[in-house]
């Protein structure tokens, strides 16, 4: 295993202090990428651990940075449901309405998955509803197909 593959290891594994005297030796690596594409700051907030995503982005970690597949540490959160972390990259900058390679959004994310506080947290922080996705559908259009009524009431609020 390479020193590379060593600290994206502890990145997911949450090993604050590991990752933490890394980023001293190497802050180059905090921008760098695993095979997938997946940023430090992505694992971070994929994996849930906030004291480490909050490291990063004080050593200045581009919020929204994508992996290989166009998605950003908050549209991770918005699937993982990790509402702190999302709270925490929007308050640093991240673009609510960034798109990925199939033109989803945290918005759509967060609907797919049940996550109505994170969606609620995206539209108090001014996401656009009405962004498509590949496929043509809005968040409202996955909130119906999937038959979430207090998503749908969410996204009908000064619509």
């Amino acid at each position: 295993m390479n020193g590379n593959e060593a600290f994206f290891n502890e990145i997911r594994n949450g090993d604050f202090s590991k990752v933490k005297d890394i980023l001293e030796k190497k802050p180059a690596l905090m921008n760098s990428k695993d095979p997938r594409g997946s940023t430090p700051l992505i694992l971070a907030a994929y994996y849930g651990h906030k004291d480490i995503a909050l490291l990063l982005l004080e050593m200045g970690a581009q919020v929204d940075a994508k992996d290989a597949s166009g998605n950003t540490a908050l549209m991770g959160v918005c699937f993982k449901g990790y509402k702190e972390i999302a709270k925490l990259l929007i308050e640093k900058g991240a673009n609510v309405n960034e798109r990925n390679t199939m033109g989803g959004t945290s918005l759509i994310y967060s609907v797919t998955f049940n996550r109505l506080e994170i969606a609620k947290l995206l539209v108090d922080n001014g996401v656009e509803k009405s962004i498509k996705d590949s496929r043509g559908n809005t968040a409202m259009d996955h909130a119906k197909m999937q038959g979430r009524p207090a998503l749908i009431n969410l996204l009908e609020e000064d619509s």
